[in-house]
């Protein structure tokens, strides 16, 4: 296969389809409900306020004044960051008399900002093709 440049974007100048490579390319393709969910889950990320939440929750367990403290903001606005995350199913609850206290809601929500992290971190290695 060749390839050529032009304006920094890499075209491949082959006019062959791998046809093997297409079928299973296709048949591991994601059904379009799949992507939109997906696509809404890291819209939600993309939010700096909601991922410093995250990043803060990935220590345990926090009240929203603790949280409103760890962040600089108000209790409301955090209040609301946490609602829509709750309602992701990104972070649940555990009442304790008048407190209500957020956690993650299982190992995969801190494991994708920790792997975003860790790519972040990796530095580039170069072509991926």
């Amino acid at each position: 296969m060749t390839a050529f440049i032009k304006d920094d974007q890499e075209f491949c100048s082959c006019a062959v389809i791998h046809e093997e490579a297409v079928r299973i390319a296709r048949a591991a393709e994601a059904r379009p409900a799949e992507l939109a969910g997906l696509a809404e889950v890291f819209r939600l990320y993309a939010d700096p306020t909601r991922l410093r939440l995250l990043d803060a929750l990935s220590t345990g367990e926090l009240c929203v004044c603790d949280l409103a403290a760890v962040l600089g903001m108000t209790q409301s606005a955090v209040s609301h960051q946490l609602a829509t995350l709750r309602h992701a199913r990104l972070v649940r609850t555990r009442k304790d008399g008048k407190v209500v206290y957020y956690t993650l809601d299982d190992g995969h929500v801190g494991g994708i900002v920790e792997m975003a992290r860790a790519h972040l971190n990796e530095g580039r290695r170069g072509n991926h093709g």
